[in-house]
């Protein structure tokens, strides 16, 4: 059994008749009939009822059809893999991202990357954007999407891609739902939700305004806190607008907003390391994950 056989097997499968086979693999009628009599002599089975004008499956045949479809996908698969090793390509990379930044552009990126890298594993974790930097010192992942920490940081590579704007929300339901106008001394009683940390850290953008505060590791976590009316919090614009949307949330209307409040997102990488293509790629297309369309 050889691979040009079972190519041969799937093809007439395909195309319904040795000749058309023939034509689409540029051979002779004759050389894909005495291919497909050698792989039912090396399998010890007749794939296809030559009885009738155009060869049919027997059920056999059509039993084997898909391991046959498989070991073939397999080959070309191994063979880009192969191919994609000789290009020094990466075999596996991760990236960590705040749940907060994953936005629709990110995702676009991703689909972009299968097409670029088929043969580099892709894995993207969320995290805190606290624990986003030790992640990558510590050699977990490769590239990392976070809001900044406004310090400058000697363990990693950070550059600069943009501003993630964040809206002030509550619950519909909630008591500030009602408030026609936010000062900051109608938060302090009400519970303030924040990021914070595995570490304990919490976000140094999110400073406590309310005399309680409620955490959470995550965004998509805090907009659950939020829609239940468990207290107040500033969410990523995107978020916060789906749930308004959803008639889950209500803006608030805060008097030292005068302009939606943002913070800086940095794209971070490890120090002193060199990346390969696939790595190189992606890193490149993060940058534009901010770019007004």
């Amino acid at each position: 059994m050889n691979l040009e056989h079972l190519n041969m097997f799937v093809a007439v499968a395909r195309t319904g008749s040795f000749s058309a086979c023939a034509r689409q693999l540029g051979k002779v009628q004759s050389a894909v009939s005495q291919g497909i009599a050698n792989l039912e002599i090396d399998l010890n089975v007749t794939l296809f009822d030559r009885s009738t004008r155009k060869p049919t499956l027997t059920p056999e045949g059509q039993h084997l059809l898909s391991f046959a479809e498989a070991i073939l996908q397999q080959t070309q698969e191994m063979e880009r893999a192969a191919s994609a090793l000789s290009r020094q390509e990466e075999t596996q990379l991760t990236l960590v991202t705040d749940d907060g930044l994953e936005v629709d552009r990110l995702f676009s990126v991703i689909d972009e990357f299968a097409v670029q890298f088929p043969s580099t594993s892709l894995n993207v974790i969320s995290a805190a954007s606290c624990d986003i930097v030790g992640l990558i010192s510590q050699g977990k992942a490769n590239i990392g999407l976070m809001l900044s920490e406004l310090t400058l940081n000697q363990d990693a590579s950070v550059c600069y891609i943009g501003n993630m704007t964040f809206m002030a929300v509550v619950g519909v339901a909630h008591p500030l739902a009602k408030v026609g106008r936010i000062e900051p001394t109608d938060l302090i009683p009400h519970r303030q939700l924040v990021i914070q940390s595995g570490s304990d850290k919490i976000q140094p953008h999110f400073e406590q305004v309310s005399a309680q505060l409620w955490s959470a590791s995550s965004f998509a976590m805090l907009m659950k806190y939020t829609e239940r009316c468990l207290g107040w919090a500033y969410l990523p614009t995107h978020m916060a607008k789906a749930g308004i949307a959803a008639g889950n949330l209500h803006a608030l209307p805060v008097t030292f907003d005068h302009k939606p409040w943002s913070v800086p997102v940095e794209c971070v990488t490890p120090k002193r390391l060199k990346t390969g293509p696939a790595a190189t790629w992606l890193r490149q297309a993060l940058l534009t994950l901010l770019d007004e369309k």
